[in-house]
């Protein structure tokens, strides 16, 4: 079905960056739309970002709306979160997911999952 492998996940301080990589494999990339899921513990999963097959749309949660940014390239087949201004409210497992040709707004729509990568924001 293909496969998703996030990176760049890690600690920093309340006011720094990261930018997430998020490596596909096996699917059509070109096809397919992809999101950014986080969990916080004890609390559900929320989409938080997503960009279209061709990049001309996205859209942002309102918890990260001006402070992170997704992107895609499509030869290297890999999306981007860049995180920036992180709050220590932004603590969670991030995953990438994907979805056959639609940009969607609801986190049970995606077909393919990755395994996530820690984001711990510290004060």
């Amino acid at each position: 079905q293909g496969r998703l492998v996030e990176s760049g996940g890690g600690s920093v301080h309340a006011g720094g960056s990261l930018r997430l990589s998020c490596q596909a494999s096996g699917l059509s990339f070109g096809q397919y739309a992809f999101g950014w899921v986080r969990q916080a513990p004890g609390k559900e999963r929320e989409l938080i970002a997503g960009i279209g097959r061709g990049s001309t749309r996205t859209f942002y949660g309102d918890s990260v709306a001006g402070r992170f940014t997704i992107s895609r390239d499509n030869p290297r087949w890999t999306v981007f979160l860049q995180m920036d201004s992180l709050e220590p409210e932004d603590t969670a497992v991030y995953y990438c997911a994907a979805k056959w040709t639609q940009l969607v707004g609801f986190v049970k729509e995606y077909d393919v999952w990755g395994q996530g990568t820690q984001v711990t924001v510290s004060s």
